[in-house]
């Protein structure tokens, strides 16, 4: 009996073993765990996560010993009946050790992918916070090849630009290749279309590092301001290498993004570069695009960014190469020159025609194919195109007209395409009589037909509102810092114009070509299209102050404390607090107020504005986070302002406060305390009344009275013990004021004392009256 129950209790352990793992193996059947593992491995995600890639081995391995465990705790086929016990014969298929070996090896395995999986879980934890870090970068709205604004421009269709996209990748492989490659070619050959196709090649490849495309007039993608935080924010998507020196840049200098230009590059780009390790996710290669470098506003950035560039080639072991396409203007071409030999270079308008003409040739009988198609598709029978259309005659004469610049072949193409300036070949035929004259530039064959049909048998009134609506809408968007919707423009502008409210993305300027065009028209029966850029700006500014007036005012946004974080302010409050057309005039009435060169009566109305909506316009900028660009708006006023000072010698001086040069010397009766220009302008207020500057010329003036409505609350000081006025003492320093700095201006007295201290004293006219005996002159 105890013989019995020893067996009995034995088989019951075995069973129970046998449970655990048959029951293990089923689980694991059930759930297809393995399986969904190994899935989330093999798929693009999985792939980054590099510790549990060395899983794949240990999971087959798992896999192969439940699948034999669970097929040898099968039960046989055959039944035995224990004659003995009465019940299934029932044999364990191997000795307790071997399941206790079993058991382990199971364990071990799962220990093995649990681990790993926590290991990839940190990896994952920590990109999230690379990628927080980073994401407060600033990037430039429009500027990477992929973003919106660049959505719809064209690349390079197959079977062109061969030989020269061949170039390119081979000079980014090449592993001895310069650092920079400089695609150099003039207005309307291609340029930006050929740095968007390597982009977008390199991208699917996995090496493009980071792209920027430069647009004069878009207010983050004509200068430096976002560059280089453009460049790492691309880099740390890219290059995971890069990323954590990124973001431990970043962390250790919050700030870093409103360094001077040279060391945000050294932190940000060249640095991380240099420290970053090849891996299997990062190819040996990394490229950076910068397309249309010369659209960069200032000649001293172009030429700075070439140099940063340069020193790349000695960032660690990656390859870096930086594709850059300009003109060749005087700039891009001193810059180049600067950096030696760190560069190699291609003139695109130096291929040989027969190239660029098979190219162009390609490209206009893709277009005018689906221009065809397109047109046929809705017209009657009788109104159809041919299916030879346009001929073999015309297309080979556009194309030698369009010879060497594709930018003609594409505003060619959109022309003859537009249903409402006529049908196809209607607008074809316009387009051959102007190029079979074989007069002009090419500019003008590109966009004269197109005025002309602005025009074409217009009555003469009629002529010239289109003239005047043309030069007011679409010169005002030439001469834009920054593209607006047509109904900002419209209220910009103050002008009526019914816009559907699908038309609410910004205009942009389809090439800058266009541009050149209309500000240097010559052509005689078109010249009436010129747009006037000066007088463009003056207007421009006058509109963004108008706009400003009646926008701003205390607490724009109706924040709810002053301390408010700019973060917590919502989109859709700051839009209907400040719309398009209020942030523009905030960001841009300096830039339209210095470029246009304003007369001394359109400076009253800025000091008008500034004396009474200055600190809104301030609150504003920072709301919009641009307190930077509030900085520079003022520094670029500088070149208005004068500092006129009276010396011992009996002269009043005059000096340029951007420049800090003296402008002139003008003679005096004798010494003269000067307190500031004459709010017109036109004379300098001293102690004894206004000297009149004459004629707009500083060697000639004439003494001057105040007007009878002004006081004469001119204070001075003479030493370091008084203010005077009038040839009176008025008021007593005390110690600790003097020998410091004091700025008299009218009523108001600043002192600065040698404790720190600064002393704002506002003394009263009535009093002042009442010691000098002043009165009105």
């Amino acid at each position: 009996m105890a013989e019995a129950l020893g067996v009995a209790s034995s088989v019951i352990a075995v069973v129970d073993l046998s449970a655990k793992v048959l029951s293990l193996c089923l689980q694991y059947s059930r759930e297809s765990t393995t399986e969904k593992l190994k899935a989330l491995l093999e798929e693009p995600r999985g792939r980054k996560l590099k510790t549990s890639q060395q899983l794949l081995s240990v999971i087959e391995d798992g896999r192969s010993r439940l699948k034999k465990l669970e097929q040898q705790l099968q039960p046989p086929t055959h039944r035995k009946v224990m004659s003995r016990f009465g019940a299934r014969a029932f044999k364990w298929p191997f000795e307790c050790k071997d399941v206790e070996g079993a058991i382990q090896n199971l364990e071990r395995c799962r220990g093995s992918i649990s681990l790993a999986l926590n290991i990839d879980q940190i990896v994952i934890l920590q990109n999230i916070d690379d990628r927080t870090t980073i994401s407060q970068l600033p990037a430039a709205e429009g500027a990477s090849f992929d973003s919106r604004a660049e959505e719809h421009n064209p690349t390079c269709l197959p079977n062109t630009r061969e030989k020269l996209l061949k170039e390119i990748d081979c000079w980014i492989d090449g592993p001895t290749s310069k650092t920079i490659f400089w695609l150099n070619g003039k207005a309307g050959t291609g340029k930006s279309t050929i740095s968007r196709t390597v982009a977008r090649s390199r991208s699917k490849q996995g090496d493009l590092g980071a792209s920027f495309f430069f647009k004069r007039g878009e207010i983050d993608r004509g200068n430096l301001s976002k560059f280089v935080s453009t460049v790492a924010r691309c880099l740390a998507w890219s290059t995971p290498a890069v990323a954590p020196h990124i973001r431990s840049a970043v962390n250790a200098d919050p700030v870093i993004a409103d360094k001077a230009v040279r060391e945000q590059f050294e932190k940000l780009v060249r640095e991380p570069l240099s420290k970053a390790t090849a891996t299997s996710l990062c190819r040996p290669s990394v490229l950076i695009v910068v397309d249309a470098l010369d659209e960069c506003e200032k000649d001293a950035d172009i030429k700075l960014i070439l140099q940063l560039f340069s020193d790349l080639r000695l960032a660690g072991p990656l390859r870096v190469r930086v594709l850059v396409t300009s003109r060749p203007e005087l700039p891009v071409r001193l810059g180049f020159s600067s950096i030696g030999n760190a560069y190699q270079d291609l003139i695109l308008h130096k291929i040989p025609l027969p190239i660029i003409e098979h190219d162009i040739s390609v490209f206009l009988r893709h277009e005018f194919t689906n221009i065809r198609n397109s047109f046929n598709m809705d017209a009657v029978e009788e109104l159809k195109l041919p299916m030879d259309w346009p001929g073999e005659a015309n297309l080979g004469k556009l194309t030698r007209a369009a010879v060497p610049l594709f930018i003609f072949a594409a505003t060619l193409c959109r022309f003859i395409n537009d249903r409402y300036l006529g049908s196809p070949d209607e607008l074809l035929q316009s387009v051959l009589k102007v190029s079979g004259t074989g007069q002009g530039s090419k500019l003008d064959m590109t966009y004269s037909p197109v005025l002309r049909q602005q025009v074409l048998d217009r009555s003469g009134d009629e002529r010239l509102d289109i003239i005047e609506s043309f030069r007011l809408i679409v010169g005002t968007i030439v001469i834009l810092a920054n593209p607006l919707s047509m109904r900002a423009l419209a209220l910009l502008l103050d002008i009526q114009v019914n816009i559907p409210d699908t038309l609410d993305g910004p205009v942009r300027l389809l090439h800058l070509s266009f541009r050149d065009y209309l500000v240097g028209l010559k052509k005689r029966e078109l010249v009436e299209f010129q747009v006037d850029e000066r007088n463009t700006h003056q207007s421009l500014a006058k509109h963004c102050l108008r706009i400003m007036r009646s926008a701003l005012r205390k607490n724009v946004c109706s924040l709810s404390f002053p301390g408010m974080r700019r973060s917590a302010v919502n989109t859709e409050k700051l839009e209907k607090s400040m719309p398009s057309q209020v942030q523009y005039a905030c960001m841009h009435w300096a830039y339209h107020q210095t470029e246009g060169d304003s007369k001394p009566k359109d400076d009253k109305e800025v000091y008008d504005f500034l004396t009474t909506y200055f600190l809104h316009w301030v609150e504003a900028m920072s709301i919009l986070g641009r307190t930077k660009e509030c900085l520079d708006s003022l520094k670029s006023l500088t070149r208005w302002l004068q500092v006129a000072s009276g010396s011992d010698d009996k002269t009043i001086r005059i000096w340029d406060t951007a420049t800090g040069e003296r402008e002139d010397i003008i003679p005096s009766d004798g010494y003269a305390s000067v307190s500031s220009f004459a709010t017109d302008g036109r004379g300098i207020v001293i102690d004894r009344g206004v000297f009149a500057l004459s004629g707009g010329s500083q060697s000639h003036i004439e003494p001057a009275m105040l007007g009878q409505s002004s006081k004469a609350p001119i204070l001075a000081c003479t030493d370091a013990t008084w203010i005077t006025g009038a040839g009176k003492d008025l008021l007593w320093l005390p110690p600790e004021s003097r020998n410091g700095q004091v700025a008299v201006f009218g009523s108001t007295v600043v002192i600065g004392c040698r404790s720190g201290r600064v002393l704002v004293l506002g003394i009263s006219m009535a009093e002042v009256d009442q010691w000098t005996g002043a009165h009105d002159y």
